[in-house]
């Protein structure tokens, strides 16, 4: 275990990556507890306020990436300073993403259907770093034998081509399955040689004069969503709270007998 722990972690510097996603991972779960119990009436805590002015975290979460992103890069490598640095990134960048909705939107979407937004993005963050974490980097360690190389070099090929599927599948509005093609293989080819989602900028260049691939897309992106939207929202719900469901739309009032217009006025003899 300390061989692994210096030969995976130490060695190759991911000892403050660690820390960030741990406190990235903290941050989230403490600040959605605490916003819970502010809305339901609980607890202590309330909302921050100067005068009238309501102050998101999001404005704390930006200030403490900063420090810790110039601190990590003034830090020395695995130094004190480096470690506390991204701690305090970590700490920061879980402030900022809770409300990744609310800068998106330019709105305070934090309860509603938008706010799902920033759960979202918070677990694809968390994921793609810690399958980053959880392997190795292609590069960094000292002393690597025959093997070891020729395992970094695949790792290097294997992560570009992955980005060329990434790249196709983010065009076909398939933003999870690029992140996550980005590290993992197979997902990005998956997502790539798949049809596009509706209004994607793939589905607007290459199925204009293809009503059939038009149909078939549409059709299997209206399953998928059918499928799997339930499943997501709970577990959404069960990291971030319950939201406010979308207000309906009233339908449009129609006037049974309309006041003659221009165009209706009888013509004149």
């Amino acid at each position: 275990m300390g061989h692994w722990w210096y030969r995976n972690i130490l060695e190759p510097g991911k000892l403050p990556l660690l820390l960030a996603l741990v406190s990235f991972v903290l941050s989230f779960l403490v600040t959605r507890i605490i916003t819970r119990m502010i809305r339901a009436g609980r607890g202590p805590f309330g909302n921050v306020k100067a005068g009238d002015l309501h102050i998101h975290h999001v404005v704390p979460g930006i200030i403490l990436t900063i420090i810790g992103g110039f601190g990590a890069v003034a830090a020395g490598r695995n130094s004190v300073g480096a470690l506390i640095s991204a701690v305090l990134f970590g700490l920061g960048a879980g402030l900022v993403l809770d409300e990744f909705a609310l800068i998106l939107h330019l709105d305070d979407v934090y309860w509603s259907e938008d706010g799902r937004k920033s759960v979202e993005i918070v677990v694809l963050t968390a994921a793609l770093v810690a399958l980053l974490l959880g392997g190795f980097l292609p590069f960094g360690v000292n002393e690597l034998t025959v093997q070891e190389r020729h395992n970094r070099v695949f790792v290097v090929m294997n992560t570009a081509t992955n980005f060329f599927f990434a790249l196709i599948a983010l065009a076909k509005g398939k933003p999870r399955m690029a992140l996550f093609g980005i590290v993992v293989p197979f997902v990005a080819m998956f997502g790539a040689i798949r049809l596009a989602r509706p209004g994607s900028p793939w589905w607007k260049l290459f199925y204009k004069n293809r009503p059939r691939a038009r149909s078939k897309g549409a059709l299997r992106a209206f399953h998928h969503d059918r499928r799997w939207s339930k499943p997501r929202r709970k577990v959404q719900e069960l990291l971030g709270g319950r939201f406010d469901p979308a207000p309906r739309r009233p339908a449009p009032v129609v006037d049974p007998d309309p006041a003659p217009g221009p165009d209706h006025m009888p013509e004149r003899r």
